[in-house]
Parts: C-alpha cells; structure tokens; sequence
C-alpha cells in the first residue's frame, strides 16, 4: 500500500470556493474536481464530505488541533 499525499498549499477562486490544491511532490496545482476523487480513491490525506441538501461536496483536512493545514487558511481565506 502507498502513501497518501498531503495537501501542502490550496488555491480559491474569485468567489472564494478552493479551485486547487497542492500535493506535497508536486510542483503545480490539482483541480479540486481531481483532488476530490483521488481522496475518494484512497490516495490523499484528506476527508471528503459528501453534498447534502444545504452543502456542496468538498475536502477537508484530517482533524487536528491547527488551523494552518486548514484549505481556507492556506488559500489566503
């Protein structure tokens, strides 16, 4: 079994939704659209919370005490 990679950087778009995020190996972003389903995958650190009635899906940092691994935070957010 591999590694999961860790998101290290997160990029939003003008209305403040993450567009990309960065993996740690790489030295260009990843779509979120792509992100997502490599989280589903298995391959990356992260949560991936299904879309509900009042949300869209999106990806979140494995829970921990820090903010600064928040993707917010590392979009500048």
């Amino acid at each position: 079994m591999t590694d999961k990679r860790k998101i290290i950087d997160a990029k939003a778009d003008s209305d403040g939704n993450i567009s990309a995020v960065k993996l740690a190996g790489n030295s260009t972003f990843t779509s979120i659209d792509i992100a997502k389903r490599m989280t589903r995958n298995g391959q990356v650190d992260a949560v991936y919370v299904a879309a509900t009635s009042k949300t869209k899906d999106h990806l979140r940092q494995p829970r921990n005490k820090s903010q600064r691994d928040n993707l917010d935070y590392m979009a500048g957010q």
